[in-house]
């Protein structure tokens, strides 16, 4: 069994919709995943399953499909690579709450920051499969950036990528 993460986008913080974490549970048990475990109402889970990490996600993008009768992005990194997300983090020195992850599907190239506007205070490095944002002053509330690339992503803060990398690990 691998253990994996399923990252879901804009799920109560976006134009998503509002999803109980023990629905989002339900969910994952349905599709058979085990030794479930969400964290935080962000749409973070943890789980266990002998599927593939495509597989997963076509499960829970489906169930997500049938609750909210739209498509909602679901991203899915194993144990390894969640460890890893946060082990390349080019940005240690800096508060883990100011610094993100923008977990994408695809592998990331340099021409996907040719389109980047609004850039200020702000800097982003790419990562495997994910891009990094660090920001300084005006914080993420605050910034006018946009990644187009960055569109079909979904973000979480260092503090967040961390607690789910050991929640995975457990």
């Amino acid at each position: 069994m691998t253990r994996f993460v399923a990252l879901l986008r804009a799920v109560n913080v976006g134009g998503t919709g509002k999803l109980a974490m023990a629905d989002l549970a339900r969910f994952c048990e349905e599709a058979g995943l085990e030794e479930v475990r969400t964290y935080i109402a962000s749409g973070n889970v943890v789980f266990s399953s002998d599927k593939s990490a495509a597989e997963v996600k076509l499960a829970l993008e489906e169930r997500l499909l049938s609750h909210f009768g739209k498509r909602v992005g679901v991203v899915v990194r194993d144990a390894a690579e969640m460890a890893e997300v946060l082990a390349r983090n080019p940005f240690p020195d800096h508060p883990a709450s100011r610094v993100i992850a923008i977990f994408l599907d695809e592998a990331t190239h340099p021409d996907m920051l040719s389109r980047v506007s609004g850039l200020a205070d702000e800097e982003i490095r790419l990562g495997r499969r994910e891009i990094y944002v660090r920001y300084l002053i005006a914080g993420m509330g605050q910034s006018k950036l946009r990644i187009p690339a960055a569109a079909n992503g979904t973000a979480r803060n260092m503090n967040t990528v961390a607690k789910l990398a050991a929640m995975a690990t457990e």
